[in-house]
């Protein structure tokens, strides 16, 4: 029987992490001590890149799939008497990320408007300090209960062990998670994450700075005062600053390039794990500048979105006041309009087929035109909202509970697509409620009795879809309204920094799709 969708895809993902651990657990042998947790542990890279993306529900899953490879490769031997701290002392660190994926997600979740801290990506570089440091916590208990497992019998050497540990762990996550994020996220077509583009003199200076304090590190060195960091730690900080995450992720790897190879080789266990916590300072300070500096252009960017979205809406403000009033003006004559064409279309029942039509036809829109002003008139009666963060969901179910009633009583179905409760946009609630609504309007008119109204909502990027779709029945053409429904609802939506396409498919559907921008991270 085959697999669900969603199942085959997390079993294809725990494969692939499968081969990926055991390669970079092989990989990390060579920074192996005595005593001591591997100093540079490129699995924990693997193992946060795969939870942070997949969500902490597969955290028991890729737990039983490193206890099973650790099995498989004799990393682990299981005896009758230590079997469950042996299982505990490998699962732990798993439990540990994962903890740490579902608390910063659930933490920092939609408040982006409190500060750049909990802008995007600063959950991620959170998230990413913080679970090996969480991981190397965890691990206290055993060492002090159990030190003949780890062959630690001091309180030192305990200390000495679990720094370890947290170092090796923060090299592996902040080296290898990101640049698997990015390439997961291209091969999705989820392109969550851009590189800023950066003018030559800024890419030259951050350049030179960053050869300057490599140079100035490895002359302090050479003249006898030992591998000094901070020069390299102020230019690493200052690219980080200057180019973004990537900008600093690169900076780093040039660095790491230069340090993990050299302590690869034979050396003590004191001086490796001097120059890794070098290394990780390094890594830790530039990482976290780099997520600031995106976190801060990504703020700035929805505090510009937000200011135009309000100037929007006083324009909105000012048109619906002068439709309000033209309104006014024209619905006494044009209930006027109405009646005397009612009457016509009443009075012309025995007259030539020819003027029977004529007189139904003005009969029909006039009444079209009287509906169209109430509508207008309770449009513009209302107030005007200012943008705020809006769930897609919410918006969804505030339109749906308004078009059910009115789709079925026109007789046409109404499908709905499944829509992701993590999509957020800015905006004003009762506005893109009424596009919805008009667009809703316009496909159950246009597919009459008999067909059905889809909405589909996708996320493409950093922006979302709305879909309405018409489909209708056999036999039956789409029938063409007048338009205003869709003038209106593109008003607003451009209003919201959106854009409004109507769309006819080949198989004859008309289609009408809503973008928007979207605020905040996807979970």
């Amino acid at each position: 029987m085959a697999l669900p969708r969603g199942r085959a895809r997390d079993v294809a993902l725990l494969a692939l992490y499968a081969l990926g651990f055991v390669l970079t657990h092989k990989l990390a042998a060579a920074w192996d001590g005595d005593g001591y947790y591997s100093l540079w542990f490129p699995a924990a890279g693997v193992r946060f890149a795969l939870l942070w993306r997949a969500g902490a529900r597969l955290t028991l899953p890729v737990a039983a799939v490193e206890l099973g490879m650790d099995l498989l490769t004799g990393a682990v031997v299981l005896t009758r008497s230590d079997w469950f701290m042996l299982v505990s002392a490998v699962v732990r660190p798993v439990f540990a990320y994962g903890l740490i994926v579902v608390v910063t997600r659930r933490l920092l979740r939609g408040m982006e408007s409190r500060g750049v801290m909990f802008t995007a990506p600063m959950p991620f570089a959170v998230a990413a300090v913080l679970a090996p440091i969480a991981a190397s916590l965890a691990a206290i208990p055993q060492a002090l209960l159990r030190p003949d497992l780890t062959g630690i019998t001091d309180f030192r050497a305990m200390v000495l062990s679990l720094n370890a540990f947290a170092i090796g762990d923060l090299l592996g996550v902040l080296l290898v998670a990101p640049p698997l994020l990015w390439v997961a996220d291209h091969i999705s077509g989820k392109n969550r994450f851009t590189i800023r583009h950066r003018s030559a003199p800024i890419l030259i200076e951050s350049a030179s700075v960053l050869g300057f304090g490599i140079l100035l590190g490895v002359g302090l060195a050479w003249v006898g005062l030992g591998l000094q960091p901070a020069p390299v730690l102020v230019a690493i900080a200052w690219v980080g600053l200057r180019l973004g995450r990537f900008g600093a992720w690169c900076a780093l790897l040039i660095v790491a390039t230069i340090v993990l190879p050299f302590t690869a080789t034979e050396m003590s266990t004191a001086a490796r794990l001097n120059l890794h916590l070098g290394l990780a300072t390094l890594v830790v300070t530039g990482y976290l500048a780099g997520s600031f500096s995106d976190a801060q252009a990504r703020a700035r960017e929805a505090l510009a979105r937000r200011d135009r979205l309000l100037f929007q809406a006083e324009r909105l403000k000012t048109l619906r006041a002068m439709s309000v009033a033209v309104i006014h003006e024209i619905s006494q004559p044009l209930s006027t309009l109405s009646i005397e064409a009612r009457h016509l279309h009443e009075s012309a029942e025995n007259a030539p087929p020819e003027v029977v039509a004529t007189a139904a036809l003005i009969h029909a829109k006039a009444t079209q035109l009287s509906e169209l002003v109430r509508r207008l008139r309770r449009y513009g009666g209302r107030a005007v909202d200012e943008p705020t963060p809006l769930p897609v969901s919410a918006l969804m179910d505030s339109v749906l509970a308004l078009a059910r009633p009115e789709i079925s009583a026109a007789g046409v179905g109404l499908a709905v697509g499944r829509v992701d409760s993590n999509l957020i946009v800015l905006g004003q609630e009762v506005e893109l409620a009424q596009a919805m609504m008009n667009l809703i309007r316009n496909a159950a008119q246009a597919c009459g009795t008999g067909g059905e109204v889809s909405l589909v909502v996708e996320q493409e990027g950093e922006t979302v879809r709305l879909c309405v779709e018409n489909g209708c029945a056999p036999g039956r053409s789409s029938q063409p309204g007048m338009g205003v429904g869709t003038m209106i609802a593109r008003a607003i939506v451009e209003a919201h920094g959106g854009t409004l396409v109507r769309a006819t498919e080949k198989n004859g559907r008309v289609r009408a799709t809503i973008t928007l921008p979207l605020v905040g991270e996807p979970a």
